[in-house]
């Protein structure tokens, strides 16, 4: 007869990454609850709009967590893609030149078989469609953790009353089109100097 625990089944990543989001998710909330009591309304500056943005920020770094994962499990693979890629390679080597080479010719052979055995290897690792597949996905996981960040830092520096990168965008787009203007406001006052002195 099997007891409880061995019937029982282990939950799986994806379950027990939902229960935490979900678990998080309830303690932000409850959190973002509480800082909006009547008592906090008092609070002013900064940090009552931190306060307020709290709940935006938990959320971001909730949601990183799962990139945060994949990014790792892609940049572990990666690494052993190369250090396989380079044991391998190592093997062949050692295979082809067994023992220490004692005068300069013959360091130059072992060092010319070195390097295109390894070159061979690397070149063949680095076309092989599991090695794109493999960074394809670490460059996108990387990506989608950078978004989470300026999420976050873009709340950060909204509650600071520090301008943000989207303002500063906007900021270089008006002046762009102000320098623009003006070029053409110049362009047009030099035309027509020159119809008013030749006539």
């Amino acid at each position: 007869m099997e007891s409880g625990a061995e019937t029982q089944k282990k939950p799986d990543f994806k379950e027990t990454s939902d229960y935490f989001k979900h678990l998080s998710q309830f303690w932000t909330d409850m959190t973002y609850l509480i800082s909006n009591k009547p008592s906090s309304l008092t609070s002013a500056g900064p940090m009552r709009k931190l306060t307020m943005q709290t709940k935006k920020i938990s959320n971001e770094i909730i949601d990183a967590n799962e990139d945060l994962i994949e990014f790792n499990t892609r940049l572990t693979e990666y690494y052993k893609q190369l250090s396989d890629t380079w044991n391998e390679a190592q093997k062949r080597f050692n295979t082809k030149v067994p023992e220490i080479p004692n005068d300069i010719e013959h360091i130059e052979s072992s060092k010319r078989v070195w390097i295109d055995i390894f070159e061979n290897s690397f070149t063949q690792l680095f076309d092989s469609e599991k090695f794109g597949e493999n960074f394809g996905k670490l460059i996108t996981s990387e990506l989608e953790l950078s978004k989470h960040w300026n999420n976050m830092l873009t709340v950060l520096l909204e509650s600071a009353n520090v301008p943000t990168k989207n303002d500063l965008n906007e900021v270089y787009k008006e002046l762009h089109s102000l320098r623009k203007r003006v070029g053409k406001l110049e362009k047009n006052e030099k035309k027509s100097g020159v119809e008013h002195n030749g006539k």
